[in-house]
């Protein structure tokens, strides 16, 4: 295979990759054959299938896989001989024009930069603190309790913690929302499930009282023709009812695992899973601060275009979904992503680059610890420990974000750095 490398710019290059058809044509041949000795296919005994048919199941599979290797053994060439530094995946597409019996492919690459010294003592980083307390973990039976509680009817006014059922009709710019009738809502007082004002107004009603108030839309609203306008909602106190939490007794204690029904190894279990979760709050406080440090470091470096794009286009289409199961849409398209985009690339090459050069290797005690942190906040944690070790896409996706913190706190390690504590509430508040 011939390889040849052109520079159209500062971080992108041109590979073009050419072979003689015939020697593809001799390994797709080969591989076929050996693969007739051994198919399986209906009608025909086992080692008698015909090369012909072997071919027309199987040849465009085999000339895809043998094409795909030798193009990426000759990327593998071209890299190691010019010295480049890929950043992101190359684009290969077959050249227009191609000499008789050649193939011939154009691959476009982008490089990662070069960012000079990386002197991380020059950073100034501020790194949260934060203990998991006894009133964190009696906050957290709480929650555990109300998770388990039930609800019963009762005939007074309705307060701060009640799950309300109310009938709803609104008006706005004159137009009945619904037409006809009303709509039957549910929600706990308190929860933040309507609108503060709306909750407001509630706090304190009897059952069948009636009220009705004015509320201000917000500017983002759901029905674009109804956003930031004023709205007078009718609503009307069908039933109230109040939880009842159950006692934190052995059968309680029992039901999240603890065979021993002892409340004491609860409770050193919920400090345990709090402290598995502050941790993991404090290092995506000290990503962000390391990052928005690394960002205005080297703000000034030549990133990759294409890259850069394309975590914009990525970061579009997340919010995108997102906006969608909330009833939303986003009508700006991609563009309006790309300072986000340009930061994350950034941080990302800066961190791999930090870690080239310091040698930085994974360490397989944190992974293991991260993958555990991840899985205790599922009911059944093994599994989840499972699925990751047998699905290599999800582990390798695990083992990035695990290097990626590593080099963060390797970093921040050695940058200035001040300690500011934080309560459990605020550290995990995010």
């Amino acid at each position: 295979m011939q390889v040849s490398v052109e520079s159209v710019g500062n971080l992108e290059r041109l590979v073009t990759l050419s072979l003689p058809a015939g020697d593809v044509d001799n390994q797709v041949g080969g591989r076929l054959r050996e693969m007739a000795r051994t198919a399986r296919i209906n009608g025909f005994r086992p080692g008698k299938v015909p090369t012909k048919v072997v071919e027309q199941r199987f040849g465009s599979q085999v000339r895809a896989e043998i094409l795909d290797g030798l193009l990426r053994e000759g990327m593998d060439k071209a890299v190691r001989e010019n010295e480049m530094r890929i950043a992101g995946a190359p684009q290969i597409k077959e050249a227009d024009e191609a000499g008789e019996g050649e193939l011939k492919f154009v691959a476009s690459i982008e490089l990662v930069p070069e960012f000079g010294e990386l002197d991380m003592s020059k950073l100034e980083v501020v790194r949260h603190t934060s203990e998991v307390e006894d009133a964190d973990i009696d906050r957290m039976l709480v929650n555990l309790q109300q998770q388990r509680g039930s609800w019963t009817k009762v005939i007074r006014a309705a307060k701060t913690g009640d799950m309300v059922n109310i009938e709803t009709s609104s008006v706005v710019d004159g137009e009945r929302m619904p037409a006809e009738g009303v709509e039957n809502t549910s929600t706990v007082l308190g929860s933040g499930g309507m609108f503060e004002e709306v909750e407001k107004a509630i706090v304190g009603m009897q059952p069948d009282e009636e009220k009705t108030i004015d509320v201000t839309l917000p500017a983002d609203w759901h029905v674009p023709q109804f956003a930031g306008k004023t709205v007078t909602s009718t609503f009307k106190l069908v039933d109230v009812t109040e939880q009842v939490l159950p006692e934190v007794d052995a059968a309680f204690i029992r039901s999240f695992g603890v065979k021993s029904g002892d409340l004491e190894q609860f409770r050193t279990e919920i400090r345990s899973n709090l402290a598995r979760e502050l941790k993991g709050a404090l290092m995506n406080r000290l990503r962000r601060e390391v990052g928005e440090q690394l960002v205005e470091a080297y703000k000034d470096v030549e990133l990759p275009p294409r890259l850069v794009e394309n975590e914009a286009r990525g970061l579009h289409a997340n919010a995108t979904e997102q906006a969608r199961q909330r009833g939303q849409r986003i009508e700006a398209g991609h563009e309006a992503f790309m300072e986000a985009a340009r930061k994350r690339v950034l941080v990302a090459l800066l961190v791999g680059e930090v870690a080239r050069r310091n040698e930085l290797r994974l360490e397989q005690s944190r992974l293991v610890e991260t993958m555990q942190l991840i899985a205790s906040t599922y009911e059944q944690p093994q599994q989840v420990i499972d699925l990751y070790r047998n699905d290599p896409q999800l582990m390798q996706g695990l083992q990035s974000r695990v290097m990626e913190e590593q080099v963060i706190d390797w970093i921040a390690e050695r940058a200035q750095h001040t300690e500011q504590p934080l309560s459990f509430q605020e550290a995990i508040g995010q």
